[in-house]
């Protein structure tokens, strides 16, 4: 009798494929083995943190090297969002968990509607917490996912993938690059079928990591600094701030109250009275609210000056009649 783990094990098939993926996962910078940590579990604690510690300090060097095509990729992002795009991550596992965490922080950071930054994962949402098996293999459902959101060439996708091979992060390039939305690369190895599929690659190689093949490491680190670039500064280009202060945040508990009115009083120097007044005026708006102190203009004239200047303080401020900055 043949039992049923035999009868897999035994199929020609599946052989072929599965050393097919092991040669392929072998060229990989990221799968690859270090023999000089072959003994790491023989360390003392302290010493492991400090090898970890180490290793995770090279993080940020690998991205500066990528600094242009970020930039790129954010300019381009930018411009098709000031048109009424959106920002959609695409990615299975931990780069599909990353892509959620930036797009989830962008509401209350920045008052987005959760509809503008969206993030996807492979296998749906209860892939979050835990794996839906053969979701990363399928171009089909990248696709699919995509066409859900009614994709439009104002979009911008992001696949993001460690290896640069995950089939769902691939295919939901190729799709959104078929549909004319600018489409965005991210990957940790060099030269990867993820880049080539991509309008603007964006690869930071961060070399083997402490655990070999364990990229939620160095890779997730990698891939979450990147991300932080990509929204932060695409949400600055579109007026999001006023320097570096997060004029756009929602107030949505008190921790977020207490910094609207720590945001006003550092953005215009105003007395409590004048900041509580302000708030009351523009319906607890902190930009509106900077608007009327420091363009000496009421609550409607504010919310007018930023419509027509699309959301920009400085330009409301430039075209205010009494601005006194």
């Amino acid at each position: 009798m043949t039992s049923t783990t035999d009868a897999n094990a035994a199929t020609p098939g599946r052989d072929s494929e599965y050393g097919e993926l092991r040669a392929e996962l072998a060229t990989l910078t990221t799968e690859a083995f270090r023999p000089e940590l072959a003994e790491i579990d023989r360390l003392g604690t302290l010493e492991i943190a400090r090898i970890m510690n180490g290793e995770d300090r090279t993080v940020p060097t690998a991205v500066a090297v990528r600094l242009p095509e970020i930039a790129a990729a954010i300019d381009g992002t930018a411009a098709r969002m000031a048109r009424g795009g959106r920002l959609i991550y695409a990615g299975a596992g931990t780069p599909g968990r990353l892509g959620i965490l930036d797009a989830s922080e962008c509401p209350p950071t920045f008052n987005t509607d959760p509809s503008e930054v969206i993030g996807l994962i492979a296998g749906g949402p209860s892939a979050i917490i835990t794996a839906v098996e053969g979701a990363e293999d399928s171009t089909e459902l990248a696709a699919a996912d995509l066409d859900a959101l009614n994709l439009t060439a104002d979009d911008t996708v992001v696949g993001i993938s460690a290896s640069g091979r995950t089939p769902y992060a691939i295919g939901a390039v190729e799709h959104a690059r078929a549909k004319g939305a600018l489409t965005i690369g991210l990957s940790c190895n060099a030269d990867s079928a993820l880049g080539a599929a991509a309008e603007h690659p964006i690869e930071i190689v961060v070399g083997p990591e402490l655990l070999t093949g364990s990229t939620r490491l160095k890779a997730g680190t990698a891939q979450k600094l990147v991300l932080n670039m990509l929204s932060t500064i695409t949400m600055i280009r579109l007026g999001k701030t006023y320097g570096n202060l997060m004029v756009d945040v929602r107030a949505s508990n008190e921790k977020l109250r207490a910094r609207s009115r720590r945001i006003v009083a550092l953005a215009t120097g105003a007395s409590d009275e004048e900041i509580e007044a302000a708030l009351a005026a523009t319906d607890g708006e902190v930009k509106n609210a900077i608007l009327t102190i420091l363009g000496q203009v009421d609550g409607p004239t504010a919310a007018t000056l930023l419509s027509a200047s699309d959301g920009h303080l400085r330009a409301a401020l430039a075209a205010a009649p009494r601005t006194t900055t």
